[in-house]
């Protein structure tokens, strides 16, 4: 039997009623079963506003969804893929990172103001992949429907019209009020925007659809626009997601073991790429939890401070919050990502990203580091513990080693001629840093890291042997698989191919 996405060609806007609502997993499980199909697809989105990135092969910053999709479409990930970055650093500034490389931080008064120069650059990429691709499925961001920001909209339904495509728009039923959100979208719409609305999808549906009744009938009676699928809320689903609003408060590899190696991760304001402990979730001896306050760390195994988009602020709120005193003082291993490394050094110069000038750190490595101002973004190999460890790197701080420490991770890649990064012994336990993210995919590397940390604790590890890469694959496979299950793709087929009318 032909898959009903067979010979497509064409691209479509997938919105949301709000963010979270779904889409980005939405437009995962789409280009999984695209492939499926023979269809070569690739993902897009104008905008996004993340904290989580993904770094290109080719050194380009763009969002971690994105990256995701494009792992789902079997594709490599490209800067087209997400023209524009945001990267919040504070309540109002956020840095700007346009074709993967930071252009400046703009107040929101000011990103405005600009928007209206991106949206050819943004145009020029959407067209630029479907040049090259069969398919390209965007995703919007927010709700398509925030009527103060139509006038400069870059990345919603100002992008369906101007490339000629249809939408559809997703709805998150979970919390309530569906329906209301479903039609307060398309009615708030401007009639030239609301006519490219051909579709809803209701989503993360607990329970039985049958007990929505007609309401999906009296949905398309009321507006116009038809219900496509109600698709199942998906228990265990843990796909990179884009921003801190997903950050979980903890999360384990199945049933919770007695002894279990208990992980405490800084819940920081501006915490960045909290997804490199997703790996750690597939580890049934391990259990992650996410602290906000210093009481709540209890007597962990490991405490790891994360990478943040704003060091300097978060090293103060480590103070506010009773951390720093604690991470001095507590007797067991610390880990220090990225912005957590720098912390964890004696000092931070940083006349770039909070233009503070020198700040104490907390003094528990012999390391310093300093801002500048052009951006590290690479994918890196390393030497750690006896295996290989990749990852990649999105730094403006250098962190320079002391003299006092051993090395734990040594690069080489050619890159940065050998440099090393450092580990030493405070209060009998060790203390690391490194600066690179998603170390904790590769397999080898993950399971000797969590021996070593039970070495320490007294506690057995012993890895089951699950592979990280095939668990997130099995993920994409199971949103692919509910979509072909429960949402009608002959019609999904069909407004993928109006959006290949010139």
């Amino acid at each position: 039997m032909t898959h009903p996405l067979h010979g497509l060609s064409g691209a479509l806007m997938v919105c949301g009623t709000t963010s979270d609502s779904g889409k980005s997993t939405i437009v995962a499980g789409l280009a999984r079963s695209l492939v499926r199909a023979g269809v070569r697809v690739a993902p897009f989105k104008a905008q996004n506003m993340a904290n989580n990135s993904y770094i290109t092969a080719s050194g380009h910053e763009i969002g971690r969804a994105q990256g995701m999709q494009a792992m789902a479409a079997c594709v490599p990930a490209e800067v087209a893929m997400n023209p524009v970055l945001l990267k919040p650093s504070g309540e109002r500034v956020s840095q700007v990172v346009v074709r993967g490389r930071p252009h400046g931080s703009l107040t929101a008064a000011e990103y405005h103001e600009y928007k209206p120069e991106l949206l050819k650059l943004v145009l020029q990429s959407l067209e630029d992949l479907r040049s090259r691709f069969d398919v390209v499925l965007c995703e919007g961001a927010g709700s398509p429907a925030e009527i103060n920001l139509l006038d400069h909209d870059i990345v919603n339904l100002r992008i369906a019209h101007e490339a000629d495509l249809a939408a559809i728009v997703v709805g998150d039923i979970n919390p309530g009020g569906v329906f209301a959100a479903l039609y307060g979208t398309v009615m708030l719409l401007p009639p030239h925007y609301r006519q490219r609305v051909k579709g809803f999808i209701i989503n993360k549906l607990r329970g039985d659809p049958a007990l929505l009744f007609d309401g999906t009938t009296q949905l398309r009676d009321a507006c116009g626009v038809p219900t496509l699928g109600v698709l199942p809320w998906i228990t265990g689903l843990t796909l990179d997601a884009e921003d801190s609003m997903n950050v979980p408060s903890s999360y384990g590899g199945g049933a919770p073991l007695a002894d279990a190696l208990d992980i405490a991760v800084v819940r920081l304001p501006y915490i960045s790429n909290f997804t490199d402990f997703d790996p750690l979730s597939i580890e049934a001896g391990v259990n992650v939890r996410f602290v906000h306050h210093a009481s709540a760390l209890g007597r962990p195994d490991l405490v790891i401070v994360p990478g943040s988009k704003s060091t300097v602020r978060d090293l103060a709120w480590l103070h506010e919050m009773g951390f720093a005193a604690v991470l001095r003082t507590i007797a067991v291993p610390r880990l220090g990502i990225c912005a957590g490394y720098q912390m964890f050094g004696r000092t931070i110069e940083d006349d770039v990203e909070s233009s503070s000038g020198v700040v104490e750190g907390l003094g528990l490595l012999d390391v310093h580091t300093v801002f500048h101002p052009d951006k590290i973004t690479a994918q890196r190999r390393a030497t750690s513990l006896g295996h290989i460890m990749t990852g990649y790197q999105i730094h403006h701080g250098r962190v320079k080693p002391g003299t006092i420490g051993q090395p734990w991770v040594t690069f080489d890649d050619g890159v940065d001629d050998g440099a090393v990064e450092m580990r030493s012994e405070h209060n009998g336990v060790p203390v690391m840093g490194t600066t690179m993210h998603g170390m904790f995919e590769g397999d080898e590397f993950r399971r000797a890291f969590l021996t070593d940390i039970a070495d320490w604790t007294g506690k057995s590890f012993v890895s089951q042997g699950a592979s990280f890469a095939a668990a997130r694959d099995a993920q994409i496979n199971r949103v692919a698989d509910a979509l072909e299950a429960h949402l009608d793709l002959a019609q999904v087929a069909e407004l993928i191919n109006k959006g290949s009318l010139r």
